[in-house]
């Protein structure tokens, strides 16, 4: 929202950070509460841009750097609508705010420590840019905050100054900040003094944990944890001055009985360290588990929706012993159709495999093989999928090679009708089609190459394609004997019959339909055409189209040397003419 000025200046404006907003605030707020320098320019709180909320943060924007300045020291740390707020120079560069130059962590902070005693306590060290100490909900302090300082020097300066010191009757602990990207976990052999407790008998107070763990040297603090009625929780900590004297309590302690519970004493973990350990114990166990039952597990699928656990239990233990058997199903309890069944050795397992798979079960066969992981499965299938793009890739002849005539398949034996060979009609072998590609091979199950002088033509091509059987992905004719015709040239002349006015009256009035047997049988009642000028009208049809797909399927030079070909005879013939 931009603010009205009266002073001109042609300097650009400064832009000031105001984080920790509450969400009730907005840009009238803003304006109102910095309205008392001159020289504002504009505000702005950030909102969720699906919903409009408050991201409880915003800017607002000086011409004068002066009023700027005096606003971060004025309002830096005061409350708005019962919150109070950060005031800072806004870094536009994401590096810069992420970097972590001049950023330390303060944990062990007392409760009554807030923003601006911990700003007082590192002030003295240098310009600090920001500083909070993190919060609950309810604005009570979590013991920790973060302090930023304009160079690197002087949060150098500060750690070394006041880490280990007495600030609010606590001993905090003052370091450079971490992400927990960089943090590295401690090893096992570190020095320690903190130690964990749990399994306490609820009768165990504070005063009896302190009297058992002193044998083993000085206790620094300790505590027990308690509900908010004052009940025990069941844990505690124990901190010891000397890390030997921890060490000898965690060997001495840990499984000894107190009171009326045996008792578990380890190395107090942060949170992210004990996540990290027990994720690599987790899958740890997975890894054993997956190599102990890797060729043991079933994997089951196209089961019926009707048939349940037991029923799946029964019908795979006639091949030995089921350690376990489950069916997936989904959030309703509906069978999803597939399941597991693990076995106690892989030689049941492959007896199961080799005994059901394609069993009919409930009227549908089963898809029975050896369990695999997904990754596993993925990884397969991907080098699957590699190996057959490559194949693809890999060097192919085309329909056409160079240096070779087209290639023709005579009529199968029933798949067309028998007529008699002409001369420039062709039949197109099934398997090649335009944009078709051999791979570099040809199928072992098709004929070998014979001459035959005529080519045909089929005179119903509908009933050809679906005659077509498929070999490898190739479509195939199906049918009995055939043979392949090699054309040395196509310098035979075409037969072209060109329908008189007469002829096209008549077949106006009578239309031919093809029939499965190859004959043609009258639509309606009226004039036929002669039996001569229908063969060729359909041989003239059918050998544009063959011109159409030699065509598109052969290369540049290829459909020069065809075009070449069919016309030649017809200019020739031309000439013999005039």
């Amino acid at each position: 929202m931009a603010v009205p000025s009266a002073a001109t200046v042609t300097a650009s404006p400064v832009s000031l950070y105001v984080g920790d907003l509450h969400p009730d605030v907005s840009d009238a707020n803003l304006i109102e509460t910095f309205s008392e320098f001159k020289s504002l320019a504009s505000v702005h709180v950030c909102r969720d841009s699906s919903t409009g909320r408050s991201l409880c943060y915003g800017y607002v924007n000086f011409i004068s750097p002066q009023d700027a300045h005096h606003a971060i020291e004025a309002k830096n740390h005061t409350l708005l609508n019962g919150k109070m707020i950060r005031v800072m120079w806004s870094l536009r560069d994401p590096d810069a705010r992420k970097n972590g130059v001049g950023n330390v962590f303060v944990k062990n902070l007392s409760d009554s420590i807030d923003n601006v005693g911990l700003q007082e306590l590192f002030r003295k060290f240098g310009n600090v840019i920001s500083c909070k100490v993190a919060t609950f909900e309810d604005g009570k302090s979590k013991g920790y905050g973060f302090v930023q300082f304009e160079s690197e020097e002087s949060a150098s300066a500060a750690i070394e100054k006041l880490n280990d010191t007495i600030f609010g009757d606590k001993q905090i602990y003052v370091g450079k900040f971490m992400k927990k990207s960089d943090r590295v976990l401690p090893s096992p052999d570190v020095k320690y003094t903190n130690l964990y407790i749990k399994d306490l008998d609820p009768e165990i107070t504070e005063e009896t944990l302190q009297e058992k763990f002193s044998e083993f040297g000085k206790i620094a603090s300790l505590v027990v944890a308690k509900d908010e009625n004052g009940a025990s929780r069941g844990f505690g900590f124990v901190n010891f001055e000397n890390p030997d004297d921890a060490k000898k309590a965690m060997e001495v302690m840990n499984g000894s009985q107190l009171g009326s519970k045996v008792i578990y004493v380890a190395r107090a973990q942060k949170k992210a360290e004990r996540e990290q350990i027990l994720r690599q114990q987790f899958e740890e166990r997975r890894k054993e588990q997956i190599m102990k039952y890797k060729a043991s597990n079933v994997y089951v699928k196209n089961i019926d929706d009707e048939v349940t656990d037991e029923e799946l239990r029964d019908h795979f233990s006639q091949c030995g012993t089921i350690t376990s058997s489950k069916l997936m199903r989904d959030n309703k309890g509906l069978c999803k159709g597939f399941g597991f069944v693990c076995f106690s050795s892989p030689e049941e397992a492959a007896k199961a495999v080799s005994t059901f798979h394609g069993y009919m079960f409930h009227n549908k066969p089963l898809y029975v093989a050896i369990a695999q992981r997904k990754e596993d499965r993925q990884a397969h299938l991907q080098l699957q999928y590699a190996q057959r793009m490559a194949g693809l890739a890999g060097p192919s002849t085309a329909i056409f090679p160079g240096g070779y005539h087209p290639l023709y398949y005579t009529a199968p034996t029933g798949v067309v009708p028998q007529v008699p060979p002409r001369a420039g009609m062709m039949y197109q072998p099934l398997g090649l089609r335009p944009g078709w590609r051999a791979n570099g091979f040809v199928p072992p199950t098709r004929p070998a190459f014979q001459p035959s002088s005529l080519p045909m033509v089929p005179r119903n091509p509908r009933q050809t394609r679906q005659n077509r059987g498929r070999m490898n992905g190739h479509a195939l004719p199906q049918g009995g004997s055939h043979s392949v015709t090699y054309i040395p040239q196509l310098q035979q002349p075409t037969q072209t019959i060109i329908p008189s006015k007469d002829q096209s009256n008549l077949q106006r009035g009578g239309q031919a339909k093809y029939v499965p047997n190859g004959r043609a049988r009258e639509v309606n009642k009226g004039s036929r055409v002669p039996p001569a000028a229908s063969n060729s009208v359909a041989a003239v049809s059918q050998g544009s189209e063959m011109l159409s797909s030699m065509l598109a399927a052969a290369s540049p030079e290829q459909q020069k040397t065809i075009l070449g070909e069919r016309l030649y005879p017809l200019v020739q013939k031309h000439h013999g003419c005039c």
